[in-house]
């Protein structure tokens, strides 16, 4: 049966593409789950118009998290820690660290989404990315200084 998809769908296919699927498959998990439709010529309309209104959503998307992202270089997190010998912290900075410090400063920004490797836990200064939607990826600074 050939179909076309409403959402990408993992090892299948992306958003408007038509593919051919098994008839079980469609019938009892991609048209019911609003994945798919049946590919028909009026589908294929209503398609066509549903993927310019994501394309127009995501561009939206994508102008203000971009926008969000030049705003998250120009601030800056200072961290006052104490420290041991060679500078090395008692405890550590994680991303839930940064998230907080991220919400005190007005930007609404979920732990997930800041993109640190490992907690720090050295006095330095370090650019952590964050992960913004539609792709776009800001940094912030962090300083980390002693107490």
């Amino acid at each position: 049966m050939e179909v076309i998809l409403r959402d990408d769908v993992t090892h299948l296919g992306k958003a408007g593409d038509v593919v051919t699927v098994k008839n079980g498959y469609a019938r009892n998990y991609l048209i019911p789950h609003g994945l798919a439709y049946q590919a028909t010529a009026g589908n294929k309309r209503r398609i066509e118009v549903e993927s310019q209104r994501r394309d127009a959503q995501v561009a939206s998307q994508r102008a203000e998290a971009s926008e969000l992202a030049e705003r998250l270089a120009s601030a800056s997190l200072t961290f006052t820690v104490r420290t041991g010998e060679g500078d090395k912290l008692f405890g550590s900075i994680t991303a839930a660290d940064i998230a907080e410090k991220l919400k005190e400063q007005g930007f609404a920004v979920d732990k997930r989404r800041v993109e640190l490797e490992e907690p720090i836990k050295m006095v330095g200064i370090y650019k952590v990315p964050v992960r913004l939607e539609a792709g776009v990826v800001g940094e912030v600074r962090v300083w980390v200084v002693k107490e």
